[in-house]
């Protein structure tokens, strides 16, 4: 008389898919990270570890296209410009770092870092020119986690992104990249301006923060989502969906397509939304 084969236990079930398997790597990645995902419901990783590792792997399949501070967001240094404008621009920005132009914001002639103007512009015959860093160019399809390496590497914080053409898209620091796998960081590309909650990344296509309110995104997109539970974007599509989604997941509300880019265990950080055309 046969018997059932005992259930397999969660780590027999991890050591099989860090084994070589005849399974795809999509595959496996998945089956991982349903396992992981197990794991956690059942108590044996918290929420926090899940989310950082969904972070890893959701790392190694963004681009820079993904995540970069859009050209119309950036705090630029105009060479040209005066000593007393500089200072004055670099303290009320209160950033790190600043990419330098010359002419035209696609001629990026380097890197002011912020320590270096304070430190020595009251010395004699100060010139900015003269402590600018190299400036480091990256296409808008570079991997992150080839950027983060990269970043490592050369001991480098701050990329320009530049598109097909040669121009400047953007920009992206190694807190963007670290943000993807931990979660938001108080840095210094961080404003509390509603402004920034939407970020049209290209025409029809909005980048969303979860803490966006309902309000703004009806103003933006011109739709008319309401909720009595909710106040949020995050909240009205986590209601939609009746869970947590995870990254790479979609939703269509009314003519509009959501794509949840960035959350973790409890919530949604990032959406990506796009009106559906009705042929």
């Amino acid at each position: 008389m046969s018997s059932e084969p005992e259930p397999r236990s969660l780590l027999d079930r991890l050591s099989d898919l860090l084994s070589p398997t005849p399974a795809t790597p999509s595959e496996r990645r998945t089956e991982l990270l349903e396992t992981l995902r197990e794991a956690q419901r059942e108590g044996l990783i918290d929420a926090d570890a899940l989310a950082m590792i969904e972070g890893v792997f959701q790392v190694n399949e963004l681009t820079a296209r993904d995540i970069l501070v859009p050209r119309s967001q950036i705090d630029w240094i105009d060479i040209n410009a005066s000593l007393t404008e500089t200072i004055a621009e670099v303290i009320h920005a209160a950033h790190s770092r600043f990419p330098v132009y010359e002419e035209n914001r696609d001629n990026v002639i380097g890197i002011l870092l912020a320590k270096d103007l304070l430190r020595h512009s009251q010395e004699e015959n100060f010139q900015i020119r003269d402590w600018l860093r190299p400036a480091v160019f990256i296409p808008e399809s570079k991997r992150l986690s080839v950027l983060l390496k990269d970043f490592r590497e050369h001991r480098n914080h701050l990329a320009m992104v530049v598109d097909e053409y040669g121009g400047v898209a953007g920009l992206l620091t190694i807190e963007d990249v670290l943000e993807q796998i931990v979660g938001d960081i108080e840095d210094e590309h961080d404003t509390d301006d509603v402004e920034d909650n939407i970020i049209e990344s290209e025409a029809g296509k909005y980048r969303i923060r979860g803490i966006t309110e309902l309000e703004q995104v009806n103003q933006v997109l011109g739709t008319s989502f309401a909720d009595e539970d909710n106040d949020t974007i995050a909240g009205f599509i986590l209601k939609n969906f009746g869970r947590v989604p995870h990254k790479g997941e979609s939703l269509d509300i009314e003519n509009i397509h959501f794509e949840i880019q960035r959350a973790d265990a409890s919530q949604i950080h990032i959406l990506l939304a796009s009106t559906i055309r009705i042929d």
